[in-house]
């Protein structure tokens, strides 16, 4: 063989590896175009060592969507997922600002969240998300009572306990989180019925800690175990307590930021009345965490509700509506992690049903499948070779990115 034979086989050589490694100029961004033409998954580019990401189009009943996909690599020791939040439970960021605050090197929005109070005149919508959050192996909150969420109607047999998030074991999962508290006075205790949530149970008492911001309580003795939009209600009471003894009270929920080493309890009918017992110095130990169905521990957890499971898609799904939409995808017994988010650009903006978008996650390998919150809030962001900061991938339906309170970030040690 001549030298320039030799020469011409390496260059071939070479060109096969490119293009297996998905970085010619035809397997960029945007996907090869016959990948995407049959609703593929599309070519990928590396953001990290176990991390990648790629987007492809999918046909879908309302027309084309476009997909954005980060695919995670659990079984490297390197990579985690962690919860992204703004650092209090009330408050909303973009999910490009809280990625690069806390150093991921990628990631989606989160959770469904109170994003408008239009039916309750004078009360602020607090930001905060609808399910039960966990970060860095610590409960942030609870999960709001059932009738109290805002988004979609949830499919048959789940409610707004439902996370997906990684145990301590270092794999994915969907499971459910529980909330169990309670607060001790005088050698009685009593039930709580909320953790730094937006909404309260009826007749309940709450706690609010410094994890919660400055946010008003108020919209918590909102709505009612049936109605959402149901009135705010009369008769309520606020103890706060300094290093685990009453310091003051109000008959009105207060705002302000929870400073550490303080907890306030706010209650409602039969809750506030509880509350009216207690008298300034007395002793009141408060306690919760968030009990798995599964048993599991996790280092993070974030609310939604779940779309697959064992490998078929859950029973009742939507197949109707259409919209943007971000998920959640779990293959290999939690070892590999898809994060999917929608393009809201107005070619693609009528986005996948719920029942798609659970075989979009299906058709990438995944067992397992989990619903985020979509329309504006649907964000994906990653860096770019050899940048220092996210770039947003997808184009938002808002224009812009939408603050939101949560998000999953994908971690480098």
């Amino acid at each position: 063989m001549t030298r320039r034979h030799q020469r011409s086989r390496v260059r071939e050589k070479a060109l096969v590896l490119l293009v297996a490694l998905g970085v010619t100029a035809g397997a960029t961004l945007a996907g090869t175009a016959s990948a995407e033409a049959a609703g593929g998954t599309g070519a990928g580019t590396v953001v990290a060592a176990g991390v990648s990401y790629r987007r492809y189009d999918l046909r879908a009943a309302a027309g084309t969507a476009h997909a954005h996909v980060l695919d995670v690599d659990l079984a490297n020791p390197r990579v985690r997922l962690g919860l992204l939040y703004p650092g209090a439970v009330a408050a909303r960021a973009a999910v490009s600002t809280m990625a690069d605050r806390q150093q991921a090197v990628a990631g989606v929005n989160g959770d469904f969240f109170d994003i408008s109070e239009a039916q309750h005149p004078g009360v602020a919508a607090t930001g905060s998300s609808v399910g039960p959050a966990v970060a860095n192996g610590r409960a942030l909150k609870g999960a709001v009572p059932y009738a109290q969420r805002f988004g979609p109607a949830l499919p048959p047999g789940t409610n707004t306990e439902a996370v997906v998030g990684v145990g301590t074991d270092g794999r994915a999962r969907t499971d459910s989180l529980t909330l169990t508290g309670s607060y001790t006075a005088g050698g009685r205790r009593s039930a709580l019925g909320g953790v730094n949530q937006f909404a309260l149970p009826e007749n309940s008492v709450g706690a609010y800690t410094s994890d919660w911001g400055g946010v008003s309580r108020r919209r918590a003795t909102c709505g009612t175990d049936s109605d959402r939009a149901g009135a705010c209600s009369a008769r309520t009471y606020e103890v706060t307590l300094r290093r685990g003894r009453v310091v003051s009270a109000s008959a009105t929920p207060g705002s302000g930021t929870v400073t550490g080493g303080t907890t306030v309890l706010v209650g409602r009918e039969a809750g506030a009345q509880r509350l009216r017992r207690l008298v300034e110095g007395e002793r009141v130990t408060v306690r919760y965490g968030l009990a798995s169905a599964s048993g599991s521990k996790y280092g993070f957890a974030v609310g939604g509700y779940p779309v697959l499971s064992g490998g078929e898609p859950l029973p009742g799904l939507d197949t109707s509506a259409s919209a943007v939409r971000t998920a959640v995808g779990i293959a290999a017994d939690g070892r590999r992690v898809f994060l999917l988010a929608l393009d809201g650009a107005a070619a693609y903006r009528r986005g996948l049903t719920v029942a798609e978008v659970a075989a979009a996650l299906r058709r990438l390998g995944a067992t397992e499948g989990f619903s985020l919150d979509g329309g504006g809030s649907s964000t994906l962001v990653a860096r770019r070779p050899g940048a220092a900061r996210v770039t947003v991938r997808n184009h938002p339906s808002d224009g812009a990115e939408r603050p939101v309170p949560n998000g999953i970030g994908v971690f480098i040690r």
